[in-house]
C-alpha cells in the first residue's frame, strides 16, 4: 500500500449499497460517478458483500440480494481483511481508496475523524456530499494527466 489512498478507489458501505438497489437517490447518483467511468474502482471486500447482501434479503427478497451480489462482485475490486474489521473501513484501507461512502454519521464524525487519520487516509462522505463534490474531470486530469474524455461506461450496463 501506498502512503496515499488512490483517489480513484472508492467502497460504498452496505447501507450505500442497498439503497442504490432499493431506493435510488443519493446512492445512486453518488455510485454511478463510478460506474460511469472505467478508470474508477469499487472497492469491496467478502464481508462487505455480506452484509450489503442481508440488508436487502431482510429489505426485499433473497433473489433479489443474490443477483445483486453477483453484480457488485463482478464489478469490485476485490480485498481481504480480518473478519473482525469493520468491513467498508477495512474494505478503503486494504483496498487503498480514499473515499468511503456511507450513511453512518457516526463514520463521517470529526471523533471518528480524528481516530482514523492516523491508521488510514480516507475520506467519509455521505452520498449525496460525494455526488455533489465528484469531479471526474479534475480527478482525471490528476490521476491520467490528461484531458478527460467525459464518461466511458453506461451506468445502467
Amino acid at each position: 500500500m501506498s502512503e496515499q489512498p488512490n483517489p480513484a478507489r472508492v467502497v460504498a458501505d452496505a447501507d450505500v449499497l442497498a439503497a442504490d438497489l432499493l431506493v435510488g437517490g443519493d446512492a445512486r447518483e453518488a455510485l454511478d460517478h463510478v460506474r460511469r467511468h472505467s478508470w474508477i474502482d469499487l472497492v469491496a471486500s467478502d464481508p462487505l458483500l455480506d452484509r450489503t447482501e442481508r440488508i436487502v434479503a431482510a429489505l426485499a427478497d433473497p433473489d433479489l440480494a443474490a443477483a445483486h451480489r453477483e453484480r457488485l462482485e463482478t464489478d469490485r475490486v476485490a480485498v481481504d481483511h480480518p473478519e473482525e474489521d469493520h468491513p467498508a473501513l477495512a474494505s478503503a484501507y486494504r483496498g487503498d481508496a480514499a473515499h468511503l461512502l456511507s450513511y453512518d454519521e457516526r463514520l463521517g464524525s470529526a471523533k471518528a475523524g480524528l481516530r482514523l487519520q492516523p491508521r488510514v487516509s480516507v475520506s467519509v462522505r455521505s452520498p449525496d456530499a460525494f455526488a455533489r463534490l465528484f469531479d471526474p474531470e479534475s480527478l482525471y486530469a490528476a490521476i491520467e494527466g490528461d484531458d478527460y474524455p467525459g464518461p466511458d461506461r453506461d451506468p445502467r450496463a
